[in-house]
């Protein structure tokens, strides 16, 4: 997730002893009559997150609570992102059913530092001032709000790449090295033309691509300028680049090259164990949830290659803490523990979500993962986001995202005409907005 789906090195943290010994002080300290839960002191954090941020499958939280006896963490989740924000939105209204950590994927963090500032604890407070050099500029920059305050660490970010399934290739007469595949689709229109490709000699009930609103999602990641300019003018009905990326994914839809897929929905788990698609546009974070959905069985079938189109960045997140939170000093030393360079590439080699630690980058560099057949994911990813532009983002940039995917599926699924599907889009586009 989640997706969503920004990207880009290394200076050491606080070892994990240290930080285990400063959270108990800061527990023990406490002025909070609500700092601990039950008997002995102990505290139960509450950690709520959208998509597969990857701690508890990484084994995480078990470490952090070896180190720190007085502490249990529980986390809950919500697949789809946008019914997580849509809950999220409503209990910050109403101030409660929050958890001390929320999760804030980064096409939400401008709503969050432009409009939620006074929702969100500022972790200067707690001295996150002084991590800053631990992170990505642009990573740190996002959740920083013009006045100084700090809304958020970042946990990965989602450089972009190719997934796709080698055996299907192999059924369909098509090459399944990946860097020849890197040049047979150097560009979008070669994608489509493999696709064609593929369309001609496919298994039964597998198509090209997953669905349009994936191509879409990647290829917009490609641009610098999305949906809002820098001086955060809404600009999305007028940008050539999404205009771009628009077409492509009708043209996509027209040549039947999708299993017409919402992605996050059973039927789009299900489908990676399946072989109903041979290809999807990959951001690091995804890795995980091939892995999760597709099985064991999926180990050695699936490769990753580099992106059509060049660089780009599709997703990332933070962990923020709502003012409202119980265990604010207790939780901003959990989220500072699991965004350091040691966990954020602990991470990586389990799920492959990218890195935003700089720190973490360097140590990634020669990672491979055997379940995308030995796919060099470190220089794959590394490159990528060495190379992706940093975004401009807007205060309701997932909003516009999802108004144009919605529309996109109407092509696809329903055959309706890319100018009436565009309409329906700027529609809703107004609608969210106001």
């Amino acid at each position: 997730m989640p997706i969503a789906r920004a990207a880009k090195r290394a200076t050491a943290r606080l070892g994990a002893v240290v930080l285990a010994g400063a959270l108990l002080a800061a527990c023990g300290s406490s002025d909070s009559p609500d700092s601990a839960d039950g008997a002995g002191g102990k505290v139960t954090l509450t950690v709520d997150l959208f998509g597969s941020f990857g701690f508890k499958e990484a084994g995480l939280y078990e470490e952090y609570e070896k180190l720190n006896p007085g502490v249990k963490i529980k986390q809950s989740d919500t697949q789809d992102e946008a019914d997580y924000w849509k809950s999220l939105q409503t209990r910050l209204a109403g101030g409660g059913g929050l958890a001390d950590v929320q999760g804030v994927e980064v096409g939400r963090i401008a709503s969050v530092t432009q409009q939620q500032s006074d929702k969100f604890q500022d972790l200067k407070e707690f001295g996150a001032d002084r991590l800053k050099g631990e992170f990505a500029e642009a990573k740190w920059s996002a959740a920083t709000t013009k006045d100084g305050k700090i809304l958020g660490l970042g946990t990965d970010v989602g450089p972009e790449a190719m997934c796709y399934r080698t055996d299907l290739f192999e059924q369909a007469g098509l090459p399944t090295d990946r860097e020849e595949l890197a040049k047979r689709w150097a560009t979008w229109d070669g994608y489509l033309e493999l696709g064609k490709e593929y369309k001609k000699k496919a298994p039964a009930k597998s198509a090209w691509l997953d669905s349009v609103g994936s191509l879409y999602g990647i290829m917009i990641g490609q641009e610098e300028e999305r949906y809002y300019d820098a001086s955060g003018e809404l600009i999305y009905d007028r940008n050539p680049a999404v205009k771009e990326a628009w077409d492509t994914s009708v043209e996509a839809a027209e040549a039947g090259l999708s299993a017409k897929l919402d992605q996050w929905s059973p039927q789009w788990n299900q489908a990676f164990s399946a072989g109903s698609f041979a290809t999807i546009p990959c951001p690091a974070w995804m890795l995980g949830y091939v892995k999760g959905q597709a099985g064991d069985g999926g180990k050695g079938k699936w490769d990753i290659a580099k992106l059509p189109g060049g660089a780009g960045n599709w997703g990332g997140s933070y962990l923020s803490i709502p003012r409202a939170a119980k265990h604010k000093k207790e939780a901003y030393a959990l989220i500072k523990w699991l965004t350091a360079p040691e966990q954020q590439a602990k991470v990586f080699q389990k799920q492959g979500n990218f890195p935003s630690s700089t720190g973490a980058i360097e140590t990634i560099a020669d990672a491979k993962d055997e379940y995308f057949s030995g796919a060099p994911i470190g220089r794959i990813f590394g490159d990528a986001a060495k190379e992706s532009p940093v975004q401009v983002l807007g205060v309701h940039d997932q909003n516009v995202m999802q108004q144009i995917t919605n529309a996109l599926s109407e092509v696809e699924r329903k055959g309706v005409s890319s100018d009436k599907a565009w309409q329906t889009a700027r529609k809703g586009v107004d609608n969210v907005i106001g």
